[in-house]
C-alpha cells in the first residue's frame, strides 16, 4: 500500500502540520491534523503536529524551524487566506489554495457572486440583517436556510420557512458571524465533489438520517449514508464534476479542494459552497474519494503535500 509512498516524500524537508486552532471548527481540525500527521509519520516524512491556539504563526514558524506546510485548519484563521498570507511573507511553502482564493471561498456571499457572474448554478440567497423584512425574504425564496457567511461544516446553519422561523435562524446564526444568508432550499439530494490538483475526483452522494445535512451528521453519526460511486449516471456525474471543476477555478483554488452541491426535482444541479481545507477524518469526504479513484489515504496525503509550493510575490 506504501510502495509508492516511500519515493515521493524526498525532498520534503521538515513538514509542520497545522491543526486545531480557536475557530468553531477547532475539533474537527484536530481530527484532521491527526489522520494526516500519522499517514505523514507513516510515510517516513519528518513531520510535525501544531496546535495552533491563537490567531498567530507558532514561533517556530516564524523563525522559519519548517521547509513546508500541511494546513489542517478549518474555518477561520485557516481557510480565510489569515495564514496563507502570513506564510507568503515568510516564503514558507504551504498546502492549499492561496491567500486570494482562500478569502473568497471563505464569504458563502462572494462566492455565489462569483459563481453567478460566471453563469454557475448556485441557489438565490438574501443577506440577513436585524432590520430585515422577515416575511418579505420567505415570500421571495420560500423555505430557506440560514447561515454564517465565514464558517463552515454546517455550523450555525438552521432551516426556516415562516418570518419568526427566520428571524430565530438569524439569531442562531449571529452568533458565529456578523454576516449571515438565507439561502433558497434545494429539495432534492446532496453530493460532493472533491478535487485534487486539476483532478476532479469521483462524486460522493449523501443521505442523512437528520433532516438535514448538519455537523453532527456530517462527522459523528454512523447513520449518514455516503454512496462512492453515487447514484449518478456517467454522462450526469460528468456533468457535475465539470461544474465543480469550473466553480473551483472560478474561485481560483489550487492545491486541493472540494465543491458541495444539490440536485432538484428536475435534475439541475446547484452549488452550495467551495471547502479550500476539506476534512480529513474518518468519516470525512475527500477521502472516499480518493479511494474509489484508487488512491489510498497514505498516498492522497502525500499528494497534497507534494501540490505545496510557495506564493510569496506571486
Amino acid at each position: 500500500m506504501h510502495e509508492h509512498s516511500v519515493n515521493n516524500n524526498q525532498g520534503f524537508g521538515k513538514v509542520a502540520v497545522l491543526m486545531g486552532g480557536n475557530s468553531a471548527e477547532r475539533e474537527i481540525s484536530l481530527m484532521s491534523g491527526q489522520a494526516v500527521l500519522a499517514s505523514l509519520l507513516r510515510s517516513g516524512v519528518d513531520a510535525t503536529g501544531i496546535d495552533v491556539t491563537s490567531r498567530a504563526l507558532p514561533q517556530a514558524l516564524q523563525n522559519k524551524a519548517f521547509d513546508r506546510v500541511m494546513i489542517m485548519l478549518h474555518g477561520r484563521y485557516g481557510e480565510d487566506g489569515k495564514v496563507q498570507g502570513e506564510l507568503d511573507a515568510l516564503g514558507i511553502p504551504y498546502t492549499g489554495s492561496g491567500v486570494a482564493a482562500s478569502a473568497l471561498a471563505m464569504d458563502k456571499i462572494e462566492t455565489k457572486r462569483v459563481w453567478l457572474e460566471r453563469g454557475l448554478n448556485t441557489p438565490a440567497f438574501a443577506e440577513l440583517h436585524d432590520t430585515a423584512d422577515w416575511q418579505g425574504v420567505i415570500d421571495e425564496l420560500g423555505t430557506v436556510f440560514v447561515k454564517p457567511v465565514n464558517e463552515g461544516s454546517s455550523i450555525g446553519i438552521s432551516p426556516a420557512d415562516t418570518a419568526d422561523a427566520l428571524k430565530a435562524a438569524w439569531s442562531q446564526a449571529r452568533q458565529y458571524d456578523d454576516k449571515v444568508i438565507a439561502e433558497q432550499f434545494i429539495d432534492g439530494p446532496e453530493y460532493t465533489i472533491a478535487i485534487l490538483g486539476e483532478r476532479v475526483l469521483p462524486v460522493v452522494g449523501m443521505k442523512s438520517a437528520s433532516k438535514f445535512y448538519d455537523y453532527d451528521a456530517k462527522y459523528f453519526s454512523n447513520e449518514t449514508r455516503y454512496f462512492c460511486p453515487c447514484d449518478l449516471d456517467a454522462a450526469d456525474e460528468k456533468a457535475l464534476g465539470d461544474l465543480a471543476k469550473s466553480a473551483y477555478d472560478a474561485v481560483g483554488c489550487t492545491g486541493w479542494g472540494r465543491i458541495d452541491a444539490m440536485r432538484d426535482a428536475d435534475g439541475i444541479f446547484w452549488l452550495l459552497e467551495v471547502n479550500t481545507v476539506p476534512g480529513m477524518t474518518s468519516h470525512s469526504l475527500v477521502p472516499m474519494a480518493a479511494k474509489a479513484a484508487g488512491i489510498p489515504f497514505d498516498e492522497l496525503v502525500l499528494e497534497i503535500l507534494a501540490s505545496s509550493k510557495a506564493r510569496a510575490g506571486g
